[in-house]
């Protein structure tokens, strides 16, 4: 296992052992439309406790999952924002992949009904028929709404606008939780163990010495968790205010700039000034900018959108990011970023 590998290792672990209430974002892909030599094409994966959601697969993703650490385990769902070739053609290498490799049993493909048949039909070229894949591929179609949920967060889906029919962004939003005050707990006598998780959960505990604690007693007032919502290609913003509102973090492409904006409204696209103009009027805590395009720098899209929106970020192939409740978004873990050679796009996050 390499140095960086066990690294990564060792945080997730950490992660998981500390309960730390957080998501974390991993970009694979940050390019528009085609690759380039720095960036792979469309890809992202969120983490929360033991789940992974990769978001859009574009082709060469398996490879850009090796290079990243993070591997295939656990990898059983995938959420499509739209089923353009570029965030798609991925899918017939990583399920071969999976299959031969007996990692995982089935895999869940959420997406609207055109990318789903966009998906069918890729299938169908790779494989041969549906009897021929390597293994259970559930295509599941999004309505708007929750498409999960458990008693920690919820992932709900909502439709955006760009070219074709059934588009979707993808909100991660932690339940508001009511903070234990433990300095609290250790004035009324409440000792430390399960007794104290009663009163997280909001049964009445009773102490040794017959005393009564209440949950009202120990606990703070109710605070919401982190909100990440990610946005692929999409060419209005007027409807994603109200979705995008406080979010602790919003993802959305900057495939133009205001130089270009007729361009960017043939193709259904943003400009970097519309989505910082989008992440101002929301009151997001931190505005990370995807699927670039290569005909500018980071340098030319961060030039457009700070002024705007001062706490915005170019995402890179394998960025990494914390998102934590009522914090902005915290690269992490950039030690661990594959390199060959120098990297100038680097300065884009001072």
């Amino acid at each position: 296992m390499t140095v960086r590998r066990l690294a990564l290792t060792h945080y997730l672990t950490i992660s998981l052992t500390h309960h730390l209430t957080m998501f974390e974002l991993i970009f694979l892909g940050t390019s528009a439309s085609a690759p380039t030599i720095e960036r792979g094409l469309s890809s992202a994966v969120v983490l929360h406790r033991e789940y992974r959601f990769m978001i859009d697969c574009g082709e060469g993703t398996q490879r850009q999952l090796l290079k990243s650490g993070l591997g295939f385990k656990r990898l059983d769902r995938i959420l499509l924002t739209h089923g353009h070739l570029d965030h798609i053609l991925g899918l017939g290498g990583l399920i071969s992949t999976f299959g031969r490799w007996e990692m995982i049993p089935d895999i869940d493909i959420y997406a609207g009904r055109w990318a789903l048949q966009r998906v069918a039909d890729l299938m169908a070229v790779v494989f041969g028929t549906v009897d021929a894949l390597p293994m259970k591929v559930n295509l599941q179609e999004i309505t708007p709404g929750t498409l999960f949920a458990d008693d920690e967060f919820e992932l709900s889906a909502f439709p955006v606008s760009h070219r074709g029919p059934g588009c979707y962004g993808f909100a991660f939003v932690e339940k508001e939780k009511r903070p234990f005050l433990a300095e609290k707990a250790e004035a009324l006598g409440v000792p430390s163990g399960p007794i104290r998780r009663d009163l997280v959960q909001g049964h009445a505990v009773t102490l040794a010495d017959g005393r009564l604690v209440h949950p009202d007693e120990v606990l703070g007032p109710t605070v919401p968790g982190a909100k990440l919502v990610f946005v692929g290609d999409v060419g209005r913003t007027e409807d994603l205010v109200a979705v995008a509102a406080g979010a602790t973090t919003l993802v959305i492409e900057a495939t133009y700039l205001d130089e270009d904006t007729d361009m960017a409204r043939k193709f259904g696209h943003l400009t970097a000034a519309r989505a910082a103009r989008l992440a101002r009027d929301a009151g997001v805590g931190t505005l990370i900018l995807n699927h670039l395009s290569r005909r500018y720098s980071v340098r030319q899209v961060l030039a457009e959108a700070r002024p705007i929106f001062e706490n915005t970020h170019v995402a890179n192939d394998f960025d990494r990011f914390r998102i934590v409740k009522q914090e902005p978004a915290e690269l992490v873990i950039d030690e661990l970023r594959p390199r060959r050679g120098h990297r100038p796009e680097r300065t884009s996050h001072s």
